[in-house]
């Protein structure tokens, strides 16, 4: 634990942020599972639904700085890419 108050109130808001950031990492993986799931069953409108909010929660990250600008366009391309080759 640290002595110098700054320090106490950085350790606070450090947490604060790290779950926050967790959260919003978490998001976006999971959002990333359930459209593969969505895709390996054949579900093309589910697959789409689940699109849209994975690729807000993508750019969320990218606005954020979690995630650099070309990891989220190569992730949403690839994404993107899935869905479309969907019969």
């Amino acid at each position: 634990m640290p002595n110098i108050k700054s320090s106490k109130k950085s350790v606070r808001t450090d947490k604060i942020k790290t779950s926050s950031n967790t959260s919003y990492d978490s998001r976006v993986k999971n959002g990333m599972k359930k459209l593969d799931r969505a895709i390996k069953a054949g579900d093309k409108a589910g697959a789409e639904e689940i699109l849209k909010t994975t690729l807000a929660n993508i750019d969320k990250c990218a606005s954020k700085g979690l995630m650099k600008q070309n990891t989220c366009d190569r992730q949403k391309s690839r994404l993107n890419k899935k869905v479309k080759e969907m019969n």
